[in-house]
């Protein structure tokens, strides 16, 4: 979070920080010291047992109106229960929780608060990425029908990886392990570009493997995926190839083809109407993680009093439902699987 979320929050001249809270305290005072003025940020932490400085002590206060939650996947929904609860906005870290029926749970009892709820949004940074964004128009301008789709992730997570390095990724309580909490990110690019042909993904049949021992319990997916309108397309993420690395997107139309990656999108269409002759555009992009801008989105929508559709739970549900049949798929001996059923 120091790396991100709390920079992002102190360029946002919307905001105010005013507190950071973690589960112990030398985790919460290495928060605090990453931002501008650590002598103005308050800490409050579980660990060691200290009077006034419990998260309900920080939730309690009046002079706080928001709170961005990046904790350990499991340990989330509780937390962002209690700020709900306590009358705060929430922004959420993704995934939304640890698995379907959880998240369920989770977004039935909050819409169960009514009117005048406070604001809960799901930080998705992928979707506020400028060159995925840029795709995303590409792909809209280009039109035409789907025929093709593709999403390619490969990478390789060794021991001195600063987020193998925490403890809860080390041995995940949760499913998938590397394949949920990253790959999340991967299935929301592919969803994002989808939408702009009018499709999404409806079914899917997938093969999970454990490449690199260290990633129980599996580190790769590949499989098949169909859209609404039955558009087949492919879905590879794997954790575990040491020689292999990268990560894209491509959209397929009968219009034309849009690939991207995180600092660049190539579009290829026809010179003109009736032409075999292929016209290629490419643009670069400095690489942008997004968070700055998925937090100023959830600073514009407090202002509003609506979450836009990019942040909302039901959005970040449908990245972790497909992320879970993935698993499911592959744990099952590739069965086919339905998303929404």
């Amino acid at each position: 979070m120091p790396s991100e979320h709390l920079p992002a929050i102190e360029a946002n001249p919307a905001l105010t920080l005013k507190a950071v809270y973690s589960r112990s305290q030398q985790s919460a005072e290495s928060l605090a010291s990453a931002s501008k003025d650590p002598s103005s940020v308050a800490i409050y932490f579980d660990t060691p047992t200290v009077p006034g400085k419990s998260l309900d002590d920080l939730l309690s206060r009046s002079d706080i109106a928001a709170v961005n939650v990046a904790l350990p996947i499991l340990h989330q929904p509780e937390v962002v229960r209690k700020a709900l609860t306590a009358g705060k906005h929430v922004l959420s870290e993704k995934p939304v929780a640890g698995d379907v029926e959880g998240a369920k749970e989770l977004i039935a009892w909050y819409e169960g608060m009514g009117d005048g709820r406070p604001l809960w949004g799901v930080a998705e940074n992928f979707r506020y990425m400028e060159s995925l964004r840029y795709a995303r128009e590409r792909v809209e301008e280009v039109r035409g029908g789907l025929t093709a789709f593709r999403l390619q992730m490969n990478a390789f997570v060794r021991p001195e990886n600063k987020y193998f390095q925490t403890e809860w990724r080390k041995t995940p309580g949760y499913q998938g392990g590397f394949l949920l909490d990253g790959g999340v990110h991967f299935v929301a690019a592919l969803r994002f570009l989808l939408a702009a042909s009018g499709q999404d993904i409806k079914q899917l049949v997938g093969f999970t493997a454990l490449l690199n021992e260290q990633l129980i319990p599996v580190d790769t997916i590949n499989a098949v995926a169909l859209t609404q309108d039955a558009k087949s397309g492919t879905i590879s993420i794997s954790f575990g190839t040491e020689f292999k690395s990268g990560l894209e997107v491509e959209i397929v139309t009968t219009n034309g083809a849009v690939t991207w990656n995180p600092t660049g999108v190539k579009t290829v269409t026809r010179k003109s109407e009736g032409s075999e002759e292929k016209a290629e555009e490419n643009k670069e992009f400095a690489y942008s993680s997004g968070v700055a801008a998925e937090v100023a989105a959830f600073s514009k929508a407090i202002e509003a009093g609506q979450v836009e559709a990019f942040q909302a739970p039901s959005e970040a549900f449908k990245d972790l439902e497909i992320l879970q049949r993935l698993l499911e798929s592959g744990a099952g001996g590739a069965s086919v699987k339905t998303i929404g059923a």
